[in-house]
């Protein structure tokens, strides 16, 4: 049986585990990881804790998962914003000549999808794009057991993708972007400027209200559920998957909004791909299990 080491790498804290070839968690270890402290400290931090993984030298490769686009072929990141000074700097090479071992790294959302792809919910399927709604929206499409970056590393990314040039303008994404729409933040958002005598924890509340028949409530799902479905049509047009896995915080609500948002979907989608499967996510560790697919993706 293969193992591989998988790190999944934050801003705040970074786990580092032995992986199997099927998905198995073998062995963990977990800690700060120094995120604002520069490349120096995150490095020694981690082949510290890769050394405390037992049998470490028994496994056929690295994978990390990290929050911010890659350049696979550099094995480097594009832009490094939870992670001070990470920018181009040649993270997997290192990896790499330190344990003797090739070293892959890519964006936490496309390890995750890869995981789900390859011993999850989208196992043996040729075509896999994984969609993640939680605080923001993020996506990894994987073809034949590999993520697809793309030359500048925003392969899969759909947070900016325009649902409605007439909506408000928020951030730094374009107005209309579909995570300043749909996302749970920004449900969270329109639910506190719109209803002001119930308490808004948080999307979840939002959805409980609308079960309740609170209309502002109902009015902002109804609308968070057409802004989904148009951009999971969207994603359709390029890349025609043979499913759709959702993840993240919101699918703890996904029986209040996702049947919906599939109803929209088929409203905005060619007959011919109406049918594609839109499927939770199945696994509970997705970040850390994928970054260990990492070298297997590759043939390792």
């Amino acid at each position: 049986m293969k193992t591989y080491i998988g790190i999944d790498l934050g801003g705040t804290n970074v786990r580092v585990a032995k992986v199997s070839e099927f998905g198995e968690v073998l062995a963990q270890v977990k800690g700060p990881s120094y995120g604002t402290e520069g490349p120096a400290k995150v490095m020694s931090n981690l082949k510290d804790m890769v050394r405390d993984i037992p049998g470490w030298k028994d496994c056929s490769g690295i994978g990390v998962g990290v929050p911010g686009p890659v350049e696979k072929k550099s094995g480097s990141m594009v832009i490094s914003t939870n992670l001070k000074g990470f920018t181009g700097y040649p993270f997997a090479d290192e990896l790499s000549r330190e344990f003797g071992m090739p070293a892959f790294i890519d964006n936490d959302a496309n390890v995750a999808g890869l995981a789900e792809a390859l011993v999850g919910a989208g196992k043996d399927k040729s075509i896999v794009y994984y969609v993640t709604i939680s605080t923001g929206i993020g996506g990894a499409l994987i073809v034949d057991g590999k993520t697809v970056a793309g030359k500048h590393g925003f392969g899969g990314e759909i947070a900016n993708i325009i649902i409605d040039r007439n909506r408000q303008k928020i951030n730094d994404l374009n107005i209309g972007a579909v995570e300043n729409e749909a996302s749970g933040t920004h449900i969270t958002r329109k639910a506190k400027e719109k209803i002001h005598d119930h308490e808004i924890l948080h999307a979840g509340s939002v959805f409980e209200l609308a079960a309740d028949g609170n209309p502002e409530a109902i009015q902002i799902v109804d609308e968070a559920c057409k802004d989904l479905g148009q951009m999971f049509a969207t994603i359709a047009c390029v890349c025609d998957p043979d499913i759709f896995i959702i993840g993240g915080g919101m699918m703890k609500s996904a029986d209040k909004f996702l049947p919906k948002v599939i109803e929209n979907y088929k409203a905005m989608s060619h007959t011919t791909i109406q049918d594609t499967p839109f499927v939770i996510a199945s696994l509970d560790e997705p970040g850390i299990i994928g970054a260990a697919m990492l070298p297997m993706s590759e043939g390792l």
